[in-house]
């Protein structure tokens, strides 16, 4: 399952998590790692949400009252999906995930859990497309995924 920050204004015209430029990063970068939105192609399906539910005015960041409204959503959304696997992309995503206010710079790279659910932390792909020196650290970050769902496939 992976989790993002909140709807931009294209997603949130469609109703649909992560679209335009950065939804098609994601889309790029799940299936290089044999992952997509549905189960098409051959790849294993993906749930995709964001921690805030609805475009915050102006397209700024999400306030802690914001976030806290819509924690039982993801919460439930969470419970119903039982994933395999949390992936956590942007710094409120993996800040709420994780329970920790460390940058991701910080949290990335390490083996977390949410609620006894492995937790891995990235980057955003609209923070990849405006930095894209950073896609390399990003590209570990799947690979860290990948290699904890293959943990949690042999137990």
């Amino acid at each position: 399952m992976v989790v993002g920050e909140a709807p931009g204004a294209e997603e949130d015209q469609r109703g649909e998590p992560f679209v335009g430029a950065a939804g098609r990063l994601l889309d790029n970068m799940l299936r290089a790692i044999g992952l997509a939105r549905d189960a098409a192609e051959g790849h294993d399906a993906v749930f995709i949400a964001n921690v805030i539910k609805c475009r915050p005015p102006g397209n700024r960041n999400p306030e802690p009252d914001e976030i806290a409204q819509c924690a039982p959503i993801l919460r439930r959304q969470i419970e119903l999906v039982r994933p395999q696997l949390l992936l956590a992309l942007g710094r409120f995503a993996a800040q709420t995930l994780s329970g920790s206010a460390e940058p991701i710079g910080r949290l990335r790279q390490q083996r977390l859990r949410y609620q006894g659910i492995p937790l891995v932390v990235s980057y955003h792909p609209a923070y990849l497309l405006r930095a894209p020196h950073d896609k390399a650290k990003a590209w570990a970050d799947l690979c860290l995924a990948l290699d904890v769902l293959d943990a949690a496939e042999k137990h």
